[in-house]
């Protein structure tokens, strides 16, 4: 018997079309899945938890520990085969690879979703789910870690990024196929971990820099540009952040490639690095974000999450 637990979180999988014409997280856990459990034979069952029902921009550390704390908790059970957890696309990418930093376990947790809601007359969830039980239930899936299976994509968290707004094929990676994932860390509360992101653009002085240090931020993630590259007025705002002793990871606003540190002056890349700056390496604003706040929140040096 494949068992499969489905955890559902809300997005626009389970919305509908209120008569206002907006999109509202309407649809329960038990209804989201039951077509799809129809479609499976009587060697698969299904244990459906609804944890929320959330517009996923609206998703924060405290539901991510919600997330993380009843993954560790289904997986007590021996008898579980793998864990699908239904998510707003929005925030999934942030939400899959802090599950994917906490998780020790060899059975696979999917993340899926939809860009159309329920009520669309061509709703990709249904079909999003179904593979995303199909991939759970897999043996190939043992081992590989968090992964997110959108339209008809398997996609590793680690490097995933939502690339469009409203194609069915929603998400991309600008990792490899087979990301190296560091050990798994002991489950800790993230909510009440400040990490800020700061973007960087031409002209850009130190003041969002300077504003995310007085608002108490623990750490700090610059969208930089290029391959890590910043101003030199923005530059002096990490350097002093640094010194103060706010670990800074740099990334990049560009799509593809690694941040790697080859530029000298103020606001090069590499001086950046020499100045104690750490690269995301293939990761983006949002993920780089997350890995900052797990490493600062468990003690870990963020490097080894990166």
């Amino acid at each position: 018997m494949k068992k499969i637990v489905v955890l559902t979180t809300g997005g626009t999988i389970a919305c509908t079309t209120s008569p206002e014409g907006v999109l509202l997280p309407t649809v329960s856990g038990r209804d989201l899945i039951a077509p799809v459990a129809a479609r499976f034979g009587e060697d698969f069952s299904f244990d459906v938890r609804e944890l929320n029902r959330l517009d996923s921009a609206a998703m924060t550390f405290a539901d991510v520990d919600e997330i993380v704390g009843e993954i560790h908790r289904v997986f007590e059970d021996p008898s579980v085969t793998g864990i699908v957890v239904t998510h707003g696309t929005d925030s999934m990418e942030e939400t899959a690879v802090a599950v994917d930093c906490f998780h020790n376990d060899s059975r696979p947790v999917i993340f899926t979703g939809a860009q159309k809601s329920f009520d669309h007359p061509e709703a990709d969830g249904p079909g999003n789910l179904f593979e995303a039980c199909v991939i759970a239930a897999d043996d190939s899936a043992r081992g590989i870690g968090t992964l997110v299976v959108f339209g008809h994509a398997v996609i590793p968290a680690r490097g995933c990024v939502k690339w469009h707004t409203s194609d069915e094929l929603a998400f991309a990676t600008n990792g490899p196929e087979e990301p190296t994932r560091p050990d798994p860390i002991a489950p800790v509360a993230l909510d009440g971990t400040r990490v800020d992101i700061v973007p960087a653009f031409a002209g850009a002085d130190r003041t969002l820099i300077d504003a995310a240090v007085a608002a108490g931020a623990e750490g700090i993630v610059v969208e930089a540009m290029g391959a890590g590259n910043v101003g030199r007025q923005l530059a002096l705002g990490i350097v002093d952040a640094l010194d103060a002793g706010i670990p800074v990871v740099v990334t990049t606003r560009v799509p593809r490639g690694d941040v790697f540190g080859s530029y000298g002056g103020a606001g090069g890349g590499a001086t950046l690095a020499a100045k104690g700056a750490l690269g995301s390496t293939y990761f983006r604003a949002a993920q780089a974000r997350v890995l900052l706040a797990v490493a600062i929140a468990s003690g870990v040096h963020p490097a080894t999450l990166f």
